[in-house]
């Protein structure tokens, strides 16, 4: 009996695997064309297409084109939240962990074009008119909570927090949007050092002057 049942645990864990690995093989082509032809010139067919699967097997894991797009969505701040929490868990200063989140980014753009496209040029409220914009999804808010924490500890003088995470990530964040572009040759990580200078230099207690200063 024990054997009966452990081979029907199994059988079942092997198809759930092959309905996930379905599911990811849909999300992954719909990501490829929303990124390429844009949301509102692909249809679930051309998904099914490209995908060559039924058009069931897509309305069987999903409701609608929109629900395709809101599961890429959600999938993907998941994963990044994941990699938030783990910088947090792994660096334990404000200098470390912003510097590891741009190096993520910076891998990620150079390994997952689409995804990052996704994330930096789609215009995600004209066809997810009920999710929060992106930059205030929780990845983003601990990216922001990494900054604070660290005006906290006097590692950056004490500006305003959207300020001092404006300067920190919003020069890496452009360097993306240009490499995403073809504007930049080289891979980002190459140019990692002297942006996260510049990036740093702009808010460390160390090297910060104040306005009053400048003249």
């Amino acid at each position: 009996m024990k054997i009966i049942e452990r081979k029907r645990a199994l059988s079942q864990l092997h198809q759930d695997s092959k309905i996930e690995e379905r599911r990811g093989h849909i999300l992954g082509t719909a990501l490829n064309l929303f990124t390429r032809s844009g949301y509102f010139n692909t249809s679930v067919h051309d998904i099914q297409r490209r995908a060559e699967v039924s058009i069931g097997s897509i309305y069987h894991h999903f409701k609608n084109k929109e629900g395709i797009a809101k599961a890429l969505y959600d999938d993907l701040l998941v994963r990044m939240e994941g990699e938030m929490v783990k910088i947090m868990g792994e660096q334990k200063t404000c200098h470390d962990r912003c510097r590891e989140v741009v190096s993520f980014l910076f891998a990620m753009t150079e390994n997952e074009p689409d995804t990052m496209e996704f994330v930096v040029h789609a215009r995600h409220r004209e066809f997810l008119p009920d999710e929060k914009p992106i930059c205030s999804s929780r990845p983003f808010t601990l990216m922001l909570e990494m900054v604070q924490e660290g005006i906290r500890e006097g590692d950056i003088v004490g500006v305003n927090s959207v300020v001092a995470a404006t300067a920190i990530f919003g020069g890496p964040l452009r360097m993306i949007h240009l490499r995403l572009e073809g504007m930049l040759e080289q891979p980002l990580p190459s140019y990692l050092s002297e942006v996260w200078q510049c990036a740093w230099h702009g808010v460390s207690s160390m090297g910060y002057m104040r306005p009053k200063e400048w003249s």
